[in-house]
């Protein structure tokens, strides 16, 4: 079990609603009258926080969840500041803070932004592209993808110019890439060593990669995504700030996620 905000989340339900319940069940068998006035500050407090507590858990971990995006691996589809809102039912209905699954829904496309807890610390969150699905040989090198022994289109768009806190990207080479119909921007620094090989997806896995080839800390490290740790599918910018460039991003604001 992760103790992460929805552990104390489900808590504070839970505390709020058996005070303000017990309160309530007490009244009913002394046959006394429900007096706002004089109701003691516990249950006071208790009634209030309850319903505000109770909606942001349902939204929160049915819903959407919202997640800001702290480093550089994503970009440039994502930028350091963008807040994004993750479907949190895409992928099937889990309870919170158990994580398990309750109805089926979806299976994660090739293309998909994805936040999953990272295996080598579930406690961590992190966000990448699905490249392989369950049961693909990937390959990768030379700076290029093959899934399937079939070479992933790439077309170059010349080179990107970083902004803010994304500055030290500026002279990447910026790519047009094409995932069997999914087309995205990446970023490549060309002469950067990176790791290269060829990966097989195994059952319930997905394979993931950062946008930003050379700056991700990515399936080509540490293995692929299992099944149960996907968290949701990003799919929306809600706000952007960037302290050293321009503060709030109005051009990103709104931005659906491809």
């Amino acid at each position: 079990m992760d103790y992460d905000f929805s552990f104390f989340l489900a808590v504070a339900t839970l505390v709020t609603g058996v005070i303000w319940g017990g309160y309530l069940l007490v009244l009913k068998s002394t046959g006394a009258a429900f007096d706002e006035e004089n109701e003691p500050v516990l249950v006071e407090y208790a009634r209030s926080f309850f319903p505000v507590v109770l909606i942001v858990l349902v939204l929160r971990s049915f819903i959407a969840e919202p997640f800001r995006i702290p480093s550089a691996s994503m970009m440039p589809t994502l930028l350091i500041g963008d807040f994004i809102l993750v479907n949190k039912f895409t992928y099937g209905i889990r309870l919170p803070v158990l994580n398990t699954k309750i109805i089926e829904m979806n299976q994660p496309k090739r293309g998909d932004i994805v936040v999953f807890r990272y295996p080598k610390n579930p406690a961590v969150d992190y966000i990448k592209r699905v490249i392989g699905l369950p049961g693909d040989r990937v390959a990768y090198y030379d700076k290029k993808l093959h899934i399937n022994e079939q070479p992933v289109s790439q077309v170059s768009l010349g080179r990107y110019q970083g902004v803010g806190q994304g500055e030290d990207m500026t002279g990447n080479e910026l790519i047009l890439e094409d995932l069997t119909g999914v087309e995205h921007n990446i970023l490549i620094r060309n002469g950067a060593a990176s790791a290269e090989g060829v990966y097989v997806v195994p059952k319930g896995s997905y394979f993931v990669m950062g946008d930003n080839r050379d700056n991700s800390n990515d399936s080509r490290y540490w293995g692929t995504v299992p099944e149960e740790n996907l968290v949701g599918k990003a799919f929306f910018i809600w706000m952007s700030w960037d302290w050293q460039h321009k503060g709030v991003g109005f051009d990103r604001i709104g931005t659906v996620l491809k």
